[in-house]
C-alpha cells in the first residue's frame, strides 16, 4: 500500500513493535511488508509531507540496521598505496524496477560474499529515469533493508557532467550553478562518492595538451573544492574526475599528467583530491546499435587501462582507472579488468536492456513505449537509422514515464527478469575478482565503527538543478 498521511504512516511503524531508537538486530517485522510500503510510499505518494518522511525513516531504519551509507575513499587509498590489490570494483546504474533490482543486487553481494559495490546513478539518468537522489537512495537503502544486509552502501554520483553546449552559449555560471546544486542534492541523500565530468569541456583546438585540459581540470577543482567545503563531519568524500569523453578518441598518458598537473596546482595544498580517473579506451555508453538492432562489438584497450592505472597509483597515489560505457560489452572480456588493473567499471545499459528485452516483459507494453518513443523522441531519430536503432537508443527515454506500470509488473512477469538480473550480478562479482572480498571491506569499514555513523538529516536544497542531456555509465 502507499500511505497518504503521516498518521498511517507512524500507526504502520507502530505495529512493527520496533522500538523508536536504537539499533535494530531482528529486522523480521520491518522485512514482512512494511519496507514494501515504505518505498512505495517514498517514491509514489501523492502527499509531499508523507513521501519526505518515508524517505528519512528509511535512511533512519537503514542506519540502525547496520545498512550505512559510505564513502569507498578509505579503500581506494588502499588500493593507491598497493595493499589492495586483484580485483575490479563494479559501480552498477540502475535505471529501471531499482528497489528490486537493488534487492538482487545485494542479495548476489551476499551470497557471493562480496566486499565493495557501488550503486550509482548518472546527472542524465537522474531526469530521464524521474530519479532524484532522494528516491534513488531511498530504493537503495530499502533494498538493503529488506535483504537483511549490513555494512556499508556505497551510493555514487555518476557523471555529473558540465554541458559543454551551455559554456559555450555563455551560461558558465548558470551550469556551475546547476551542478552545484545537484552536489548539494546527492549529499543530503548520503551519496558520498561523486564522480564530476567536466572532460566535456576540453577543447582540442590549443595546441598544447595542458591548454586543451585546462577547462577540465580547473572545473574539476573548483567542484572537488566545493564538496570538500560540504561534506559531513567525519566524511571524506570520494571524488572522481575524467579525462577524455567515453566514445571520443582514447587516453594518453599524456593527457592524463596534464590533467592531473593542472588539477593539483589548481586545488592547492590541504584538500583531498580525486580518488580515481575515468578514461576512454575504445568504448561508447549505452554501445552503438546496428540495423537490426543488436549492438556492435566494441574492441577495449586494455593497455591503456594497465598504463594509465598503473602511473595512477605510482605517481600519484589514486587507485587508478575507471572504465565506463562497459556493460553491453562481451562476457569473455570482463575477467580482463583486474588482470589489467582497472580500478572501477560502470554497469548500466545492459541491465536495463536485459529488462526491456527478456520473454517475460509484456509485448503490449513493450509496444506502448515504442510508440511513446515515436510520438516524444521523434526529434532524436537519425536520417538512414532503422526503427530499431531508433528504438534502442530512445526508449532509455520512457523509464520515467512507465516507471509504476514497470513497478506494478505483476510476479510472473517481474521475477524472471530479476532472477536474470540476480544472474548477471552473480556472474560479473566472479569475472571482476570480487566475490570473496568481504574481509577487504571490513578490514576498512569496521562495524563498530559503521554503527556509530548516525543518520544526519540534511536539508536538500529547494532549487533543483537542470538536468541536460548527458551519459549513463
Amino acid at each position: 500500500m502507499i500511505h497518504s498521511s503521516l498518521e498511517s504512516l507512524q500507526r504502520a511503524f507502530e505495529k512493527t513493535g520496533i522500538p523508536a531508537e536504537g539499533s535494530i538486530d531482528d529486522t523480521s517485522e520491518l522485512r514482512q511488508g512494511f519496507v514494501d510500503d515504505l518505498i512505495y510510499t517514498a517514491v509514489f505518494s501523492d502527499e509531499a509531507a508523507t513521501k519526505e518522511r518515508a524517505r528519512d525513516m528509511i535512511h533512519e531504519l537503514a542506519h540502525r540496521c547496520g545498512a550505512v551509507p559510505a564513502s569507498i575513499q578509505t579503500l581506494y587509498e588502499a588500493m593507491g598505496q598497493g595493499e589492495v590489490t586483484g580485483f575490479t570494483v563494479p559501480a552498477h546504474n540502475i535505471r529501471v524496477l531499482t528497489y528490486d533490482t537493488c534487492r538482487a543486487l545485494f542479495r548476489a553481494a551476499m551470497k557471493n560474499n562480496v566486499g565493495p559495490f557501488i550503486f550509482e546513478i548518472a546527472r542524465s539518468e537522474i531526469g530521464y529515469t524521474e530519479q532524484r537522489p532522494a528516491e534513488y537512495a531511498a530504493c537503495v537503502l530499502a533494498a538493503a533493508i529488506k535483504e537483511g544486509y549490513r555494512g556499508p552502501v556505497f551510493i555514487q554520483g555518476d557523471h555529473f557532467q558540465a554541458s559543454a553546449k551551455r559554456f559555450a552559449a555563455g551560461e558558465k555560471e548558470k551550469e556551475l550553478r546547476a551542478i552545484e546544486s545537484l552536489i548539494d542534492e546527492a549529499l543530503a541523500a548520503e551519496f558520498y562518492n561523486i564522480d564530476i565530468d567536466t572532460s566535456t569541456l576540453v577543447d582540442l583546438s590549443f595546441p598544447t595538451v595542458d591548454e586543451q585540459q585546462r577547462p577540465n581540470y580547473e572545473n574539476a577543482a573548483h567542484f572537488t573544492r566545493y564538496i570538500r567545503e560540504r561534506q559531513p563531519d567525519g566524511i571524506e568524500v570520494s571524488v572522481g574526475g575524467e579525462i577524455g569523453e567515453v566514445g571520443k578518441d582514447n587516453t594518453t598518458p599524456e593527457e592524463f599528467r596534464a590533467y592531473m598537473g593542472g588539477y593539483l596546482k589548481t586545488l592547492g595544498p590541504g584538500l583531498k583530491g580525486i580518488s580515481k580517473v575515468s578514461i576512454q579506451t575504445g568504448t561508447s555508453h549505452g554501445g552503438v546499435p546496428l540495423p537490426d538492432g543488436t549492438i556492435a562489438k566494441a574492441s577495449i584497450d586494455f593497455d591503456t587501462l594497465r598504463n594509465i592505472s598503473r602511473i595512477a597509483r605510482e605517481e600519484y597515489g589514486l587507485c587508478g582507472a575507471v572504465q565506463h560505457g562497459a556493460s553491453t560489452l562481451p562476457e569473455e572480456v570482463f575477467d580482463e579488468f583486474p588482470k589489467s588493473g582497472t580500478a572501477e567499471i560502470h554497469l548500466a545499459t545492459g541491465f536495463q536492456n536485459m529488462v526491456y528485452d527478456h520473454p517475460s516483459y509484456p509485448a503490449d507494453v513493450k509496444a506502448e513505449i515504442a510508440r511513446w518513443c515515436g510520438e516524444h523522441c521523434a526529434d532524436e531519430r537519425k536520417a538512414g537509422e532503422t526503427e530499431e536503432q531508433f528504438i534502442y537508443k530512445s526508449r532509455k527515454k520512457a523509464l520515467g514515464p512507465f516507471k509504476r506500470k514497470m513497478w506494478d509488473f505483476t510476479p510472473d512477469v517481474k521475477d524472471p527478469i530479476i532472477r536474470s538480473l540476480e544472474e548477471k550480478f552473480n556472474f560479473l562479482f566472479g569475472k571482476l575478482g570480487v566475490t570473496g572480498t568481504r574481509d577487504v571491506v571490513e578490514r576498512y569499514f569496521p562495524e563498530t565503527e559503521l554503527s556509530a555513523v548516525a543518520y544526519r538529516r540534511t536539508a536538500a536544497p529547494q532549487d533543483l538543478s537542470e538536468i541536460p542531456e548527458g551519459e549513463g555509465e
